[in-house]
């Protein structure tokens, strides 16, 4: 779901060449997600392989990383693990908005609606074990260490931020802010041309969010932060609470130095203090490593030609262009030595 504070967090485009040998650490179902819902047909439906399992996330991550590890980006996939148990009221809801969004697609598709089709086809996304699996195998053939979190990924992400063993952590929302990240990126995995309802493209960039400089312009400490996250709503409690939205919870959260008298001032129908036990206790792996490898042609081929019926030609390219990029860097590093 995303914590909805866009509108009060400062935020600054950057490009991709500024990111060059910096290592980012990657919320991965965010990404799958992403590439699952917006890479399908005309008729909503994803594309598929001849034996009509699921590629349209194949088809996202050989487009997009290679581009991405050319520009020289250090990239690390986390993945996501057990749930909270607070979220599983969450997935049930969202499991039954998926089920209507899927009788409305029906019937877009029946009567040809095309804007409808696009809309409803991106409502009904699941992320299945197979196609994580497919994700997982993929990009350790391009040789990217892949961190399974016990838990939240993006909580896991901003750990390792923390910690300095990555400088960022990149996803399409902002709790990994609330978890701690000292510097988020927003829209990383998307296409550099994103094309509006009218047809026409515009360039996506990058967008830089540094923790430090949101606690100071918006004045307040991680603790604040984190209770104006779930006043709003988290993925523990969605919607938060009714008529609170990121500008009245800021000045809310200013107003109440005491936590227990806001909120018990605003009377909410769930347990703030279990929500914020669930931020500050998140599961987290501190025995992990690190390893860039050199991309597995082989490996690559086997996967997207073999199994899943890529054109070849399109895949050479792509591996031409990244493996000589790798030959380039190592034999940079063979001179400066």
């Amino acid at each position: 779901m995303g914590l909805k504070i866009s509108e009060i967090i400062p935020k600054k485009e950057i490009s991709l060449d500024s990111l060059k040998n910096q290592r980012i650490a990657v919320d991965s179902s965010q990404m799958l997600y992403q590439f699952l819902s917006s890479i399908r047909q005309r008729d909503g439906t994803p594309l598929t392989n001849s034996q009509g399992k699921i590629t349209s996330h194949l088809v996202g991550l050989s487009s997009r990383i290679p581009t991405l590890m050319i520009k020289g980006l250090k990239l690390v996939f986390v993945f996501d693990g057990e749930p909270p148990k607070l979220k599983f009221k969450e997935k049930e809801a969202r499991e039954q908005r998926k089920q209507i969004a899927e009788k409305k697609l029906k019937e877009a598709q029946r009567q040809e609606d095309l804007e409808s089709i696009q809309k409803y086809s991106k409502q009904v996304t699941r992320l299945e074990k197979s196609i994580i699996q497919d994700s997982k195998d993929l990009l350790s053939a391009f040789g990217l260490p892949i961190i399974q979190a016990p838990s939240e990924a993006e909580a896991q992400a901003a750990f390792m931020a923390e910690k300095k063993d990555v400088d960022y952590v990149a996803s399409n929302d902002y709790d990994a802010l609330v978890y701690g990240s000292p510097k988020l990126l927003l829209s990383l995995t998307l296409a550099q041309r994103k094309k509006l309802p009218s047809g026409l493209y515009v360039s996506v960039k990058p967008e830089l969010i540094e923790l430090k400089r949101v606690l100071k312009e918006l004045e307040l400490n991680k603790d604040q932060l984190l209770i104006l996250a779930i006043l709003i709503g988290t993925d523990y409690n969605r919607g938060g609470i009714k008529g609170i939205g990121p500008k009245n919870a800021l000045r809310l959260v200013k107003k109440y130095k005491n936590f227990d008298k806001l909120f018990k001032e605003l009377k909410p129908n769930f347990n703030w203090k279990e929500i914020y036990a669930v931020f500050k206790s998140m599961p987290i792996m501190k025995n992990y490593q690190l390893n860039w490898k050199n991309p597995d042609e082989e490996k690559i081929k086997k996967i997207l030609v073999d199994k899943n019926d890529f054109s070849e030609e399109r895949i050479n390219k792509m591996l031409k262009k990244l493996l000589e990029y790798k030959k380039h860097k190592q034999q940079r590093k063979l001179g400066e030595f």
